[in-house]
């Protein structure tokens, strides 16, 4: 069969797709004697034959048939679908005229919702129009009875009645109640503030009238008025009430100065207790009369005070200003504890401010208890930091006007913190450097704590004055004085190096015992320098503390203008210029060494022995030196180490530098050199840890400056002991071992070797030919190769000369 045929299932060898008629045949008649049965085998399928046809012939006929019962299913379903759509029309119409049905029946309904509605809102209107206007006759009559206690609960109800009436406004009877209404309004307004008048005379000295029912029950009618009403009333009051104040505290008068400041806060508390007493009732309490008699008071007496301040400004002193200042703040903060502050944004715009919180500003680690209350102990910096205290609503409603004249306390501080230098300058004269101790070397100088804590107390102070431009002139006094400190205190005291040199002479330094000589620098230099170098690192770091801490202080719109960054560099000058002066006291004690060392006669060195004399004074002046700086600066680790790769960046060049001075050399000397140099090695790779009973590795940075450098000066040795012999290796061998394409270090090899100018020049020439061509944009002079391996080229001796220092390693 053809793929692409689908044959039903069957297990008849006639259906198989592989059919083969040979093996049919086969199958039926395996023997000669099975062929006694062919006729009745070609019957059976003669048989078959003729039923297939049979099938075949009924499945075509049946075929005939299908198209026509399509086309009449088909039929079928198109009437039905017209059917279909005849029922839905018919529901469609149904639908409508059952809407229009509603509709018609709910007319009628919704005609008589709107009757109902209208006569609803008719009903009312006529209500209210007959409580008006019983209300406006009724309210006309009792004010001319002056009834204020039943006009203040009538007037109320007329004028939400008279609400409803808006909109008939256009009616002239509507009209003319609300005209009546207004009037009767402005004729209680009149006649309350006339009975005032009457009550509390603006004019004259003595109060003729007082409390009454009858004022009591105005207060609640001018509620209801026009809110002018009741300012004017309350206005005319406390301009009453306070006129006595005005006359005792005249700017002429002895008690008006700043140092009689307590009596104006005890006249106005005599003052609201006498109010309290005889008026309390009168007003209601909404009004919070108390608290707009004290409001007042404090704007009176801010214009007063400024007015007399600038007028006698040449008397203020700082203690009379910081006095007053005091005094007010205390006041201020009595304010607040009694009232809430609601009647402040009725006129004047406050800006409170943040009490100063109670932890440390600037000195976390600080403790030292003062005796000044402002100080804050240790115990309170270890609790945990307590919820914001609520604005003052009253801070700074008198206080501001001592505000412009706070240059004084300014000045002041300027006075004292010059002061306080001059007499950390004079302590350190007079009692010296501070003494070495093994435990307590290095510390920082007590004068930085005690600026610093003065510097804290200043802030707070000032911070509890104002937080404007005064914290900023402050600011700016906190910077003279700290690069004053820093170069007065800090820089003045470092020692001075001096010029002249140990005085050693080669033969000395070759027959020298070990600690016959001494450091540039005595023990108390050493440990003096360290300490200031300690005291620089915390007055760094506490600089940056004291800049966020004025930050939070001021302003935010002032916060920009803060700024301790050119005082925390100048810190950091006097770190690093102490860190220079440790490494030049060292690098200086090593000088006549490398010096001896370039001066010894290397060509005559017969054979190679322990280390030379050179590198044990050089050790010995390491031994010395380290061992102190790394002890006292123990709280600075990080200078520390700043200060041994700052020697080590010092010591190796001038080494290699003297090594190149040491010509000619001997291939012995060369080992020598070479074991020397080994030597120095070791020992400076131990340098953060010499002499410590705690072995600790070195830092990665540090040692790897160390390495290079020291890698770099054995192969130049290395380079110097090869053999010149054939000049192409040597040369190959130089470029391999130092990668160094400079010219004037090959000569100086040349040089160490002993070779004659001639040959020199013949080397140079081949040198130059030799040199690989240098990577782009590379720089091939200075490059090192620190893993070259020993070339095939070496002699002999520069192997046993290797094992000889594995030996003695």
């Amino acid at each position: 069969f053809p793929p692409s045929l689908q044959v039903f299932p069957s297990q008849d060898p006639l259906d198989r797709a592989d059919f083969n008629a040979v093996e049919y045949i086969n199958a039926l008649f395996p023997t000669e004697q099975s062929l006694a049965n062919i006729d009745e085998v070609v019957n059976k399928i003669r048989l078959k034959i003729r039923r297939l046809d049979d099938n075949i012939r009924t499945v075509v006929r049946g075929q005939t048939n299908v198209g026509q019962d399509g086309r009449q299913a088909l039929e079928e379903a198109q009437k039905a679908i017209q059917q279909l759509f005849g029922k839905i029309k018919d529901i469609k119409d149904k639908a409508e005229k059952s809407e229009q049905m509603v509709k018609e029946i709910t007319r009628d309904i919704k005609q008589l919702d709107h009757a109902k509605r209208h006569l609803t809102t008719s009903i009312t209107t006529l209500n209210h129009l007959h409580m008006l206007a019983g209300g406006v006759d009724s309210l006309e009559a009792m004010t001319r009875r002056r009834q204020y206690g039943e006009v203040a609960n009538l007037l109320q109800g007329v004028v939400n009645v008279l609400e409803h009436f808006n909109k008939y406004m256009g009616i002239p009877q509507i009209r003319q109640l609300s005209e009546r209404v207004k009037a009767a309004q402005n004729e209680l307004g009149q006649q309350i503030l006339a009975d005032f008048e009457e009550a509390f005379p603006s004019q004259g000295t003595k109060r003729t009238g007082g409390p009454s029912n009858v004022l009591r029950d105005a207060c609640l009618v001018a509620n209801v008025l026009d809110p002018r009403i009741k300012q004017e009333i309350i206005k005319k009051f406390i301009k009453q009430h306070l006129s006595e104040y005005l006359v005792l505290f005249q700017e002429n008068q002895d008690v008006a100065w700043l140092d009689k400041i307590d009596r104006r806060y005890a006249w106005i508390k005599r003052q609201l207790v006498d109010y309290e007493e005889k008026y309390g009732r009168m007003f209601p309490p909404e009004w919070c009369m108390t608290e707009r008699i004290a409001v007042e008071f404090c704007h009176v007496t801010r214009a007063e005070l400024s007015k007399i301040m600038r007028t006698r400004a040449k008397e203020i002193e700082v203690k009379l200003l910081l006095f007053a200042i005091q005094r007010t703040t205390n006041f201020e903060g009595l304010l607040a504890k009694r009232f809430s502050g609601c009647t402040l944004t009725d006129g004047t715009v406050k800006r409170p401010e943040v009490p100063p919180p109670s932890t440390n500003p600037f000195l976390e680690d600080e403790t030292g208890a003062e005796t000044d209350e402002i100080v804050i102990e240790k115990s309170d910096m270890d609790k945990p930091k307590k919820p914001k205290v609520p604005d003052n609503p009253f801070h700074g409603i008198v206080s501001k006007c001592f505000e412009p004249h706070l240059y004084v306390y300014i000045e002041s501080q300027d006075k004292n913190l010059g002061e306080l230098i001059d007499r950390f300058v004079a302590d350190f004269k007079a009692q010296g450097p501070p003494k070495p101790n093994v435990d307590e070397g290095g510390a920082v100088l007590p004068s930085c704590a005690d600026l610093f804590v003065y510097y804290k107390k200043c802030m707070v102070q000032c911070s509890q004055l104002s937080t404007g431009e005064p914290m900023i002139a402050l600011t700016t006094i906190f910077q003279k004085y700290l690069r004053e400190y820093a170069w007065k205190i800090l820089s003045g005291n470092l020692p001075k190096t001096t010029s002249s040199s140990g005085g050693l002479t080669i033969t000395s330094l070759l027959k020298e015992k070990e600690g016959s000589e001494v450091a540039k620098f005595t023990l108390e230099e050493l440990c003096l320098i360290c300490s200031i170098l300690s005291t620089a690192e915390y007055c760094l770091a506490t600089t940056q503390q004291l800049e966020e801490k004025l930050k939070e202080k001021v302003d935010a719109s002032l916060m920009e203008r803060i700024n301790l960054t050119g005082e925390m560099d100048t810190f950091s000058i006097v770190i690093s210029n102490s860190i220079q002066l440790l490494v030049q006291d060292l690098d200086a004690a090593c000088d006549p060494a490398l010096t001896a060392m370039s001066k010894m006669q290397w060509q005559n060195v017969e054979h190679v022995g322990d280390q030379s004399p050179y590198v044990t004074s050089v050790i010995l002046h390491i031994k010395q030196n380290v061992p102190i700086i790394r002890d006292n600066l123990a709280s600075t680790r990080k200078y520390f180490t700043q200060f041994c790769i700052k020697f080590a960046n010092s010591f190796i060049p001038k080494f290699i530098n003297h090594l190149f001075k040491c010509k000619p050399i001997s291939m012995v000397g060369a080992e020598q050199l070479l074991l020397d140099t080994h030597s120095l090695k070791m020992v400076l790779l131990d340098l953060p840890s010499i002499g410590s009973q705690v072995v600790r590795k070195a830092p990665a940075s540090y040692t790897k400056i160390v390495v290079k450098g020291m890698t770099r000066a054995e192969m130049i040795l290395k380079v110097v002991m090869a053999p010149h012999e054939p000049p192409v290796v040597f040369v190959d061998n130089y470029i391999k071992l130092l990668a160094d394409c400079s010219t004037d270090t090959f000569q100086k090899i040349l040089d160490m070797k002993g070779l004659k100018r001639s040959e020199q020049s013949s080397m140079l020439d081949l040198f130059r030919l030799r040199l690989p061509a240098p990577p782009p944009g590379g720089d091939g002079a200075g490059s090192l190769s620190l893993s070259a391996p020993t070339p095939e080229q070496e002699s002999s001796r520069i192997r046993k000369l290797e094992k000889l220092i594995k030996k003695r390693l």
